[in-house]
């Protein structure tokens, strides 16, 4: 057994190259195998987002506070509140992150690929995206 002790990792800065915005990424985990799966709570702060971007093998976030926002390519935008568990299915082009008024905190949670690879990461959700 090990345990991860609160506040025995840093906060990083969410890179510009990646997000929109305030963010925060506390990571909490990397597993040590067989299964490469890793986890971090990650802070967004109003109106800050991540990319469009996809994971090779699927991405769970589960909302701990605040209010966001979660959309998939080609599918409306949805409101995502504490308590709720959203599904990315592998490879599916989406993107998540605050509200334009609201900072949101979700864990997630994504497994990497026999690469090592957990995500992709694409073009910058505009602000036209974001608001519709």
């Amino acid at each position: 057994m090990s345990i991860q002790r609160n506040g025995s990792q840093p906060s990083i800065q969410g890179a510009a190259e990646y997000f929109t915005g305030n963010v925060r990424v506390d990571p909490l985990f990397q597993s040590p195998g067989p299964a490469p799966v890793a986890g971090a709570r990650v802070t967004f702060e109003p109106g800050a987002r991540s990319n469009w971007h996809t994971h090779p093998c699927g991405q769970t976030l589960i909302v701990v506070s605040g209010l966001g926002w979660h959309q998939c390519e080609g599918e409306p935008k949805q409101e995502i509140h504490p308590g709720d568990v959203v599904t990315c299915s592998p490879n599916k082009k989406h993107w998540h992150g605050a509200t334009d008024k609201t900072a949101m905190t979700h864990i997630a949670v994504q497994e990497a690929d026999a690469d090592g690879k957990n995500v992709e990461w694409l073009e910058k959700v505009t602000d036209a995206q974001y608001l519709a």
